[in-house]
């Protein structure tokens, strides 16, 4: 099956009792214009967001027909989590961790990055309040548009 948009979210779509089949997506992924996957029900699918970027996000709709609905889910992924105590603490954090080249997310009041041991030493030799976790990297930090 082929996908080339996203028609919604499962948060604010009536899936009218049809059945939810979820496609299990990597955090990495979820930018990819290109990508041959499979839904856990076992349907093949080819994901060609050509003209976009397509930011997929945690509950995104990408087909519906009248029995069958696929949503994507994203996959949990050893994290990084930090728990900043100022603003200045968390503009210290981001300025590391932007140095690193890492994609940074924001949930909770938390700093959230995907588990890469280098930068987990770093950060632990500054003293940041952090743990290390199973989480859903959901909310992407962006960088703006210049």
């Amino acid at each position: 099956m082929l996908v080339t948009e996203i028609i919604g979210n499962i948060n604010f779509f009536n899936t009218n009792n049809r059945k939810i089949d979820y496609l299990i997506l990597e955090w990495h992924e979820t930018n990819k214009r290109i990508l041959h996957k499979k839904t856990i029900g076992g349907l093949d699918v080819i994901m060609e967001f050509v003209k976009q970027n397509p930011s997929l996000s945690e509950g995104d709709i990408i087909y519906e027909d009248d029995f069958n609905v696929i949503a994507i889910e994203i996959k949990e992924c050893e994290t990084i989590v930090l728990l900043p105590k100022s603003m200045l603490e968390m503009g210290r954090m981001c300025n590391e961790i932007g140095e690193s080249g890492q994609q940074v997310f924001y949930q909770s009041d938390e700093i959230l990055i995907a588990f890469e041991e280098s930068l987990f030493r770093s950060l632990s030799a500054a003293g940041y309040d952090m743990s290390v976790e199973n989480r859903k990297l959901v909310t992407p930090l962006l960088k703006s548009k210049d």
